[in-house]
């Protein structure tokens, strides 16, 4: 049992050595930097080696840098695999490791090494295995992870992925119709360029998307009206997602800003504790582990169910516990809402219990002068009091 306890500790400290921006210790900075310097070298590497210049004086020094850059990949991607029950701590230990195999991730990872091994056991397939070296190129996207300001794209095209699919939806309609259209007045008059209803949509496409190629255009009056028409549209159809886009960059720095005032005006900080069988939390109540007066549990999450705790609740194996307090710094944050109590404000001289607010928030803290106070029903509360609340948001499991 004990040596089950030390193995998920070495598992651990490797996740967080090979997580991206993950900085808290020098061993995982160091890693973070040679991961970079590899990728930065291979790919040197494999733009350079297609210089004649550069193939003909430094080929066996652009081989060995392309061999040892491999190579790491490959400890990097054995290193993932162990420590993947990490990356995925609700699941089993083979369900996590094939999740993050099979997952994109998982995939770049995997192609931007193995390629280049494979023609040793298979040498026929040398040209083919070396197409899917390009893969290596995807890996630039975990450097996007290390800078807030490119991680924003990521976010933003993930959290407005609904709405762009439904415009790139809208604009194939209108490729797929512009084409039909024109291939009905324009067949007569050409119908050499305009053979079938498929035959415009390279003419759709360059017409809706930019300004026209030339190569393929309307010759009839009819159709250049038409054209004309589908001109306007198509401006209108890219600004669509164009506008989607723009306004989702607002929304997440919002967001990022509001977060980062809040972390720097407050100092309170927040950390997620995962209990396995072996940890002394487990199977004890709250109130029973001796946490520092400084430091409270405000949230459990057991399963896919988010329990607000008392302090009888029992800890149980697998749970995930939010612990807030007010002087651990550098770690992870979570959302929260606080409320600034004034004279005029509608809480003060209320007491919590009779507050109207939201079944999904929970009142967890309240900051009076300076000191943490434990909430109950009965406390009132007074002007200059902060209050914390959580709320647990709804997702598609609850609504189901």
């Amino acid at each position: 049992m004990g040596e089950n306890v030390k193995q998920n500790r070495v598992r651990a400290k490797l996740f967080n050595m090979v997580s991206t921006g993950v900085v808290d210790e020098p061993i995982n900075k160091l890693y973070d930097a040679i991961s970079i310097v590899a990728l930065g070298l291979n790919l040197f590497a494999a733009f350079a080696i297609t210089f004649d210049y550069m193939e003909e004086h430094y080929k066996g020094l652009l081989l060995i840098i392309e061999a040892v850059t491999v190579f790491f990949f490959a400890i990097d991607y054995i290193l993932r695999v162990i420590t993947a029950p990490e990356l995925y701590p609700g699941m089993s230990e083979s369900k996590s490791i094939s999740k993050y195999i099979f997952s994109f991730a998982g995939i770049i990872d995997l192609l931007s090494f193995l390629p280049y091994y494979l023609p040793f056991f298979f040498p026929a397939g040398g040209a083919v295995f070396r197409l899917f070296r390009v893969a290596r190129i995807l890996r630039l996207f975990r450097i996007n992870s290390y800078y807030d300001q490119l991680n924003v794209i990521a976010e933003v095209l993930n959290s407005k992925k609904q709405q762009l699919t439904a415009s790139v939806f809208i604009i194939i309609i209108l490729m797929m119709a512009s084409s039909l259209c024109m291939y009905s007045v324009e067949h007569d008059a050409q119908p050499e360029i305009f053979q079938n209803a498929f035959s415009g949509i390279w003419w759709s496409v360059s017409t809706l998307l930019t300004v026209g190629y030339g190569d393929i255009y309307p010759v009839t009056f009819m159709g250049k009206v038409m054209g004309i028409l589908i001109s306007f549209l198509g401006v209108g159809m890219v600004a669509i997602p164009t506008g989607i886009i723009s306004a989702g960059f607002v929304e997440q720095y919002q967001k990022l800003k509001i977060s980062g005032d809040l972390t720097e005006e407050e100092n309170i900080h927040f950390i997620r504790v995962r209990l396995g069988e072996d940890d002394k939390w487990t199977g004890k109540k709250i109130n029973e582990i001796g946490l520092p007066k400084d430091v409270m549990v405000i949230a459990i999450q057991r399963g896919k169910e988010t329990i607000i705790p008392r302090g009888d609740a029992i800890l149980q194996n697998g749970d995930i516990i939010v612990m807030c307090s007010e002087k651990v710094k550098e770690i992870q944050p979570i959302d929260l809402k606080e409320i600034q109590i004034g004279e005029g404000h509608s809480w003060n001289g209320v007491a919590i219990k009779d507050l109207d607010i939201s079944r999904r928030s929970f009142i967890f803290m309240v900051r009076r002068r300076g000191k943490a106070i434990v909430p109950k029903g009965s406390l009132v509360i007074k002007a200059g009091d902060t209050v914390l609340l959580y709320e647990k948001h709804l997702t598609n499991d609850n609504l189901a």
